[in-house]
């Protein structure tokens, strides 16, 4: 039996994380350059994204920046491409971008839920199709990291556009588990439950419907970005080499009961 003592260890593994400016991007670039990867940071502005490569470099971790439209195949494939270009072939994929506009379903536009489905699937699937062409090209393997929620496993009133969103992304790591297996790619989820965020700033607004969601968790307080990293470094490591389709709750117990 070969026993890694140090599985967690990511030294000479490059990493891509999309929507590397929000909170959990950046603190899932933070644990991944910890860890000993290079860090490819990914979203559509490189003047917001520069400010997160500075705070990884002053951390002695290495840190590029790439921009582009995660909406546009061409535009994923060149910053697939100036990433590999920057720092290596990419051996981790972390996607983080996304955004949610909560509305009721009688009031909420159809431009509103394309943008919310689009940030949140279309985004996902363009750059698992990318990078996964590469990593099968290389033939040396990989983990994919997608970020999902507890609301794809969970309903939730106002979010018919991002809850079926999420639920999409656990399935599409599920398919690509069976997909890219015989590949040596490891395709997993980590679902997310009530983290303090731009997204979920509305909820801690509403002091009752804060009162009401904290109640049902059993750790007793919202999760923060950082709560996250351990389950990302997990599944991005060769700790998780005999895990593949899993949908990992991150949610201090609230879909325990």
């Amino acid at each position: 039996m070969n026993l890694n003592l140090n599985p967690f260890d990511l030294s000479g593994k490059i990493a891509l994380i999309s929507g590397a400016s929000g909170s959990l991007g950046s603190a899932a670039a933070v644990a991944l350059g910890a860890a000993g990867a290079a860090v490819a940071v990914a979203g559509r502005d490189l003047a917001v994204l520069e400010p997160v490569v500075d705070g990884l470099r002053e951390r002695g971790i290495e840190a590029t920046a790439v921009a582009g439209d995660p909406l546009s195949p061409e535009s994923v494939h060149a910053m697939v491409a100036t990433a590999a270009s920057a720092l290596g072939p990419i051996d981790i994929l972390v996607t983080a971008a996304g955004m949610n506009k909560p509305a009721p379903i009688v009031e909420q536009s159809v431009e509103d839920w394309d943008a919310i489905v689009d940030s949140q699937l279309k985004t996902t699937w363009l750059l698992c199709k990318e990078v996964g062409a590469t990593m099968i090209e290389r033939g040396a393997g990989g983990k994919v990291v997608l970020i999902g929620s507890q609301r794809g496993s969970l309903g939730m009133a106002n979010y018919s556009a991002y809850s079926p969103a999420k639920a999409a992304v656990h399935l599409l790591a599920r398919t690509l588990a069976w997909e890219w297996g015989p590949h040596g790619i490891n395709v997993n989820c980590v679902a997310p439950g009530l983290f303090r965020s731009s997204l979920t700033e509305w909820m801690w607004d509403d002091e009752e419907v804060y009162k009401r969601l904290l109640a049902r968790i059993p750790v007793g307080r919202l999760g923060e970005a950082y709560d996250c990293t351990g389950a990302i470094v997990y599944l991005a490591s060769a700790a998780s080499d005999f895990v593949t389709g899993s949908v990992l709750a991150v949610d201090g117990g609230y879909t325990a009961g």
